[in-house]
C-alpha cells in the first residue's frame, strides 16, 4: 500500500528532478525518525511537511522532534529548506533563515500557516511571527538551485 506521505513527498522530488539545470540532481534520504528529510547534492537539506487540505489556509505542526531534526540538518549541512506541500495548490519553500524568523526555540510545539488567494503569493505566519515578505509558488525549486552556487 502506498502511504499518504509518499504522494506528497513525491511531488517535491519530482519537481526538483524535472527542474534541474545540470545533468541531474543527487537526492538521498537524510536519516531521521520522521522520514521527512532529504539531502540534495550532498550538502543541502530538505525537510518536507504536507497538508492534504484542499483550500487555503494550510496549517503545519512542527513537534519538538521535527524542530530538532531541522536544527541537526542545519548543523550537518551547508543549507536547509523547509518545503510545505499545500494540498494540490503548490509548494512553499522557506530557507532556514526565514523559518527562524517565524518561530522561537523555546516552545515544544510550533505551527506554520500558509495562506494564498487565487493568483497571489503565499502569506506565511508562524507561532512566533509573520514572515515579512510573500513567498511565490516559483520559489521551489529556484531557492534550492540558487543555494547550490557558492
Amino acid at each position: 500500500m502506498i502511504k499518504e506521505f509518499e504522494f506528497y513527498h513525491g511531488v517535491v522530488l519530482t519537481k526538483l528532478v524535472q527542474n534541474t539545470k545540470s545533468f541531474g540532481v543527487k537526492i538521498r534520504p537524510y536519516p531521521t525518525d520522521s522520514n521527512a528529510s532529504y539531502i540534495v547534492d550532498n550538502d543541502i537539506g530538505l525537510y518536507v511537511k504536507y497538508s492534504s487540505k484542499r483550500m487555503s489556509p494550510w496549517r503545519f505542526s512542527l513537534q519538538r522532534i521535527h524542530q530538532q531534526e531541522i536544527v541537526k540538518m542545519k548543523n550537518d549541512l551547508r543549507d536547509v529548506f523547509l518545503v510545505l506541500v499545500c494540498g494540490e495548490d503548490g509548494l512553499v519553500t522557506l530557507s532556514y533563515q526565514e523559518l527562524t524568523a517565524i518561530w522561537n526555540d523555546n516552545k515544544n510545539l510550533k505551527w506554520i500557516s500558509a495562506a494564498r488567494s487565487p493568483r497571489k503569493e503565499y502569506t506565511i505566519k508562524g507561532s512566533d511571527g509573520i514572515l515579512n515578505r510573500k513567498v511565490g509558488k516559483s520559489d521551489f525549486p529556484r531557492k534550492i538551485f540558487e543555494s547550490e552556487t557558492p
